[in-house]
């Protein structure tokens, strides 16, 4: 059966936009064209932009999800590349995870020194215009020895 490119998002879950930048970017082969130039797929594409998005939902990468669709294309291929591939992501996300809290953590020591009131001194203002990097603390485990209230860039 073939579809076009607004019936093959809706099987896929994958917005028609996507669906051409993936082509753009080689992930997906470019779809197949009626004489009037509408794009046509065929239920097998629609199955590899399913496993593109629930790759995507995962938070593999553009690269990442272009080896696995060549793994999965594979059927001759160890699972023990897919297992290290996913091991590698499960790695990055735990990365990603700490920068998170450091975020967090950062915002949250940021939002209670701040006044919060009518005054126009703000930490949260002055520190994103600093030059070192907000998050730089927080990140490190290290604290600036604020207290609630106080601004960080003035003496105690």
């Amino acid at each position: 059966m073939s579809m076009n490119i607004g019936e093959a998002a809706k099987a896929s879950g994958v917005s028609a936009k996507m669906i051409r930048h993936y082509e753009s970017v080689g992930l997906f082969p470019e779809a197949a064209r009626t004489e009037s130039g509408y794009r046509q797929y065929t239920d097998k594409e629609v199955s590899t932009l399913r496993f593109i998005r629930q790759s995507r939902d995962l938070g593999f990468s553009i690269e990442q999800i272009r080896e696995l669709l060549s793994l999965w294309q594979n059927r001759k291929r160890p699972s023990r590349q897919v297992r290290a591939l996913a091991q590698a992501h499960i790695v990055e996300l735990d990365e990603k995870l700490k920068e998170l809290h450091a975020m967090k953590a950062t915002l949250e020591h940021l939002v209670q020194c701040c006044h919060g009131d009518e005054r126009p001194d703000c930490p949260i203002i002055d520190t994103l215009a600093q030059d070192a990097p907000a998050v730089q603390h927080a990140a490190h485990g290290k604290t600036s020895g604020l207290r609630p209230g106080r601004h960080p860039l003035k003496a105690s």
